[in-house]
């Protein structure tokens, strides 16, 4: 068959399919392509970023994609990173492969000269699942107010973010490890060479992100290495600005040292022996994923940057969902003997009691208090701190939002019954409220709507505020306002900040302590000597004392 017959086929294909087209082929630096045309929304699948990284790139920073000639077809996604589970909890298995470093475009078709503003999804799942072709993603409803909408894939897990003495070695910088996230850097590069032949204004560019993906945000807002690559950024449900510099294996040191215990666990000598095990073994073996601050692609951790003005400062929206907690354990299990036990699973036991946490009289209190906790150390303090801080060394706008509508999901659905819990949100951002799976009502449409807009002119002006929307004030130093996102949209103040400010407090005290131990143990010592002096004059009068008493 040639392969004119092939576009042939494909064309007779599309016209069987309900409201699908070939839209009109874009040129990109690597070549010419060809999507879809789904009403006035163009879509563009599966177009790679970056070469494949492979053999002797796989662990590498991503590298430059071959060019092609002729028309690439771009009508599907490409495979998800390997992984093995995906995510949200109800996405449909995908094909994974290595070759995995693709984007997708949603485009309004232009109607006009106006450059349109983009928006870049980075999805969540935990650095270990997730992709930019999962089904609740698609960005139709959200180009359908006028931005163009990217989702991309980077890389997981071990693949994406293994640090190794041998790769420090192989670095131009002496650095390993982030490479998921250097992938995403990547990725923003092509977006602000190649938008514009969608229409799109690479000055007008917003990231955004949920859970994992909101940690990258935090992430790419720190790194020198995104400088100048988006004006704007939204994060839902993640940030780093905990005292990372407690954790060894935040260090280029320590996540080396957990390489080496990978590649030991692998059976590798090398990491020659590494890159030739194919990628469904290195699946197999345990790998907590994180980004490390290795002096390069992160200079500083985000709290450190923002604290010292080094950020890529960008206007602001962010926040969390009001029941974050009830996603990562089972609260109904959760009673007051065995309050403890259950938390300290996650959280030393240290931390529990600096913060006063407490199950109250009943079981019920207990839960409540359990998701609470965990919804305030997992998420919802790094939130409120990444928005102080912004607001403290930052120049533009801070937004920031509370989201408390308890999606109506049916029993058998991943978050049935865990109320406005961590990624309740995605559908209303996406409109994808899909009638099979929960009983949507007009109060979820109005809401999804609601939340679209405000994220759709924040991407246009830095502003989410517009006509027919309650106004949305700022987060800043003379008012911590909130946007809640729920059965009602109205503004107040943050809730609960006493009990932020505690784990501030704490967080403060243990990274005093770290970076000054030295000068801590020497006042301990100082007073332990004072006291014990004190304690041997107190003792000596009172004896002196009786001495005199006596007859």
């Amino acid at each position: 068959m040639t392969k004119g017959s092939v576009f042939a086929l494909l064309s007779l294909l599309l016209s069987l399919v309900p409201g699908l087209a070939e839209a009109a082929p874009v040129m990109i630096d690597s070549g010419k392509i060809e999507g879809l045309q789904s009403g006035a929304i163009r879509i563009f699948k599966g177009i790679p970023y970056a070469a494949p990284p492979v053999g002797p790139l796989r662990w590498q920073p991503p590298h430059a994609p071959s060019p092609w000639a002729g028309i690439r077809q771009a009508t599907s996604f490409f495979p998800a990173c390997p992984q093995l589970e995906t995510y949200p909890p109800d996405a449909p298995k995908e094909q994974s492969s290595e070759d995995c470093l693709a984007l997708n475009v949603w485009a309004p078709v232009p109607r006009s000269n106006t450059k349109l503003p983009v928006m870049v999804w980075i999805h969540g799942g935990g650095l270990t699942g997730g992709s930019g072709s999962v089904p609740q993603y698609a960005g139709e409803q959200l180009a359908s107010h006028g931005v163009i909408v990217v989702t991309l894939n980077y890389r997981l897990g071990a693949l994406g973010f293994l640090a190794h003495p041998e790769l420090n070695k192989e670095s131009a910088h002496g650095v390993s490890g982030n490479y998921g996230l250097l992938d995403q850097i990547r990725a923003l590069q092509w977006v602000q060479r190649n938008i514009a032949a969608f229409g799109g204004d690479p000055d007008r560019v917003t990231i955004f992100g949920q859970s994992s993906g909101s940690f990258s945000v935090s992430m790419l807002a720190s790194t020198p290495l995104a400088k100048g690559l988006f004006r704007r950024a939204i994060g839902q449900s993640g940030a780093v600005f905990e005292p990372v510099e407690l954790d060894p294996r935040f260090t280029p040191d320590g996540s080396a040292e957990v390489g080496l215990t990978f590649a030991r666990k692998a059976g590798a000598k090398s990491l020659a022996d590494l890159r030739r095990l194919p990628f469904a073994a290195l699946l197999k073996l345990p790998f907590s994923p994180q980004f490390n601050v290795d002096g390069y692609v992160l200079p500083k951790s985000p709290r450190d940057a923002y604290a010292s003005g080094s950020q890529n400062d960008s206007d602001l929206l962010i926040g969390t969902n009001a029941s974050e907690g009830s996603f990562f354990f089972d609260s109904r299990k959760v009673t007051t003997t065995n309050f403890d036990a259950v938390l300290e699973r996650t959280y030393p036991s240290i931390l529990l009691r600096a913060i006063g946490a407490s199950p109250g009289k009943t079981d019920s209190d207990a839960r409540l208090a359990a998701v609470a906790i965990d919804s305030d150390l997992r998420f919802i303090w790094d939130m409120w701190a990444w928005a102080r801080n912004a607001s403290k060394t930052g120049r533009r706008p801070v937004y920031f939002y509370s989201f408390t509508q308890p999606p109506a999901y049916r029993p058998g659905h991943p978050l049935f019954g865990l109320g406005p819990t961590h990624g309740a949100e995605l559908p209303y951002v996406f409109g994808d409220l899909d009638p099979n799976v929960a009983d949507w009502n007009s109060n979820d449409r109005a809401l999804s709507e609601a939340v679209q807009l405000y994220w759709t002119n924040f991407a246009k002006t830095g502003d989410p505020n517009g006509a027919n929307l309650p106004r949305w004030p700022k987060f800043d130093r003379q008012g911590a306002w909130v946007m809640q996102l729920g059965p009602m949209l109205q503004a107040s103040v943050v809730a609960d900040q006493s009990r932020l400010r505690r784990i501030d407090q704490v967080y403060g005290v243990a990274r005093f302590v770290y970076w000054h131990l030295y000068g801590v143990l020497a006042v301990a010592g100082l007073l332990l000597i004072a006291f014990v002096a004190g304690l041997y004059r107190f003792f000596r009068a009172r004896r002196s004392r009786v001495a005199n008493r006596r007859p």
